[in-house]
């Protein structure tokens, strides 16, 4: 059965600066045989968590439009790439609401699935953006792909990004790394299993000491 790989491009230019980057990833995983589906959703109005806590419940959010359909692929994938343009030094806000909603109210295990944040910029703003993706995969157990170099591309058009031979160069390295840890991650499954993943302690320091 083929790995799959779900890729999510948070810019609102499906065929922008953020999607060039992604694309030369894909080209591996292809190569690779794996088996990929990309998602836009940069241009979509997306609603941000409420924090009803419904999705604890019903096992998913109570918005039921991108988000949810988003999990069905995120359930079924053994890696997930997420990409974002840079705005004021942070990822597109569509994607964070995405994002948020996603992972608080899935409740399918994410453990040792691995995660891989990409952003695009002109200039700056990229390893700050590239920080706060992938605090999404430390706190759900998912292991995290690394390169050659932070995981960023340069320009301010798709035509400036393929000319970033450097950048180009650290997706290709990003996605046969991401390709090797799936690997081996299932080989080490079937062999002995996920490690033990401790739940029960919540500290929230209620009774003020």
């Amino acid at each position: 059965m083929k790995k799959k790989i779900l890729v999510i491009n948070g810019s609102p230019h499906k065929d922008g600066c953020t999607a060039t980057a992604l694309k030369e990833m894909i080209k591996i995983f292809d190569e690779e045989g794996f088996e990929t589906k990309i998602l836009n959703i940069g241009n979509q109005k997306i609603q941000g968590c409420i924090g009803c806590n419904t999705c604890s419940t019903k096992g998913k959010c109570v918005f039921d439009d991108i988000v949810n359909e988003t999990a069905i692929d995120f359930e079924q994938a053994d890696g997930l790439v997420i990409g974002s343009p840079v705005y004021y030094g942070s990822p597109n806000g569509s994607l964070l609401a995405l994002l948020d909603r996603l992972f608080f109210s899935s409740s399918f295990s994410k453990q040792m699935k691995v995660g891989a944040a990409v952003v695009s910029c002109r200039r700056g703003g990229n390893t700050a953006s590239f920080d706060v993706l992938n605090k999404y995969f430390t706190i759900s157990s998912m292991p995290v792909a690394p390169s050659t170099y932070w995981n960023q591309v340069h320009g301010f058009t798709p035509d400036d990004v393929m000319k970033d031979a450097e950048g180009l160069q650290t997706m290709r390295n990003l996605a046969r790394n991401m390709v090797f840890m799936i690997k081996a991650i299932s080989d080490a499954k079937e062999k002995y299993g996920l490690p033990l993943k401790e739940t029960e302690a919540f500290t929230s320091f209620q009774d003020g000491k």
